[in-house]
């Protein structure tokens, strides 16, 4: 657990600290949750070896030890700032499931819709992915042992009990899982190539909203089965 600012580095809790009277410094009007944004930013678009604590600060306005001072090292930003973003989608995502509806299969189709207008929100969780997981690293293993296992956890029951009970083709969880997070969710992160597509934002207002219910729409569609199907298909084998 990291030591709070104004612990004793000896040990005990440090005598309140009084800052000398003046305008604070440019250190202290920098909020943390500014810093863990604008890194999470940065880490998304530049990866982690491509982002220093050196332009961090710059682009904060801070000194040169600022980051430190906060977090502690590159290694323990990149960390507290994965758990702030990923941290309040994972908690979004939850709530998506409804015990006042009783169709699993609306339950899914609301689950891809609602990750899609949140990925919108957050364009840099899904892009922050993309880097990582392009190779196996403690980096990756942290994001998905703390958050992308435990999201897709529940989906993964859902859509086998779908499969079971004859409402839709089986389908493995990761491919389930890149179909809706790596390809619905891209233009979130591709904007410039979407707009190649269509000059208009997929970020914009209406367009995140139009685009999750027809890629939810167009995913149910592709994985449910018409009544019956499955049971004449298990008389016929």
């Amino acid at each position: 657990m990291n030591r709070p600012a104004d612990a004793d580095p000896a040990g005990g809790a440090a005598p309140a600290a009084r800052r000398p009277p003046g305008r604070p410094t440019a250190d202290e009007s920098v909020r943390s949750e500014t810093i863990l944004r604008v890194a999470l930013h940065a880490f998304a678009t530049y990866g982690y070896e491509g982002v220093s604590v050196r332009m961090l600060n710059r682009e904060l306005g801070g000194s040169h030890s600022l980051v430190n001072q906060r977090f502690g090292s590159k290694a323990a930003l990149w960390r507290a700032a994965a758990d702030y973003g990923f941290g309040r989608i994972t908690r979004d995502l939850a709530e998506v499931f409804d015990p006042t509806i009783t169709d699993p299969l609306e339950q899914l189709h609301r689950w891809i819709q609602r990750f899609l207008e949140l990925s919108a929100q957050h364009p840099e969780l899904v892009g922050l992915v993309n880097l990582e997981g392009r190779e196996d690293s403690p980096r990756l293993a942290y994001l998905y042992d703390t958050y992308i296992a435990t999201a897709m956890s529940r989906v993964g029951l859902l859509l086998r009990h779908l499969a079971e009970t004859g409402r839709i083709r089986p389908i493995p969880l990761r491919t389930f899982y890149f179909l809706v997070i790596h390809g619905g969710a891209a233009s979130h992160t591709l904007v410039g190539l979407a707009q190649r597509f269509d000059p208009t934002s997929p970020l914009a207002p209406g367009e995140v909203e139009e685009n999750a219910a027809l890629v939810a729409d167009l995913i149910i569609a592709g994985l449910r089965l018409p009544p019956g199907r499955d049971q004449s298909r298990k008389e016929s084998s």
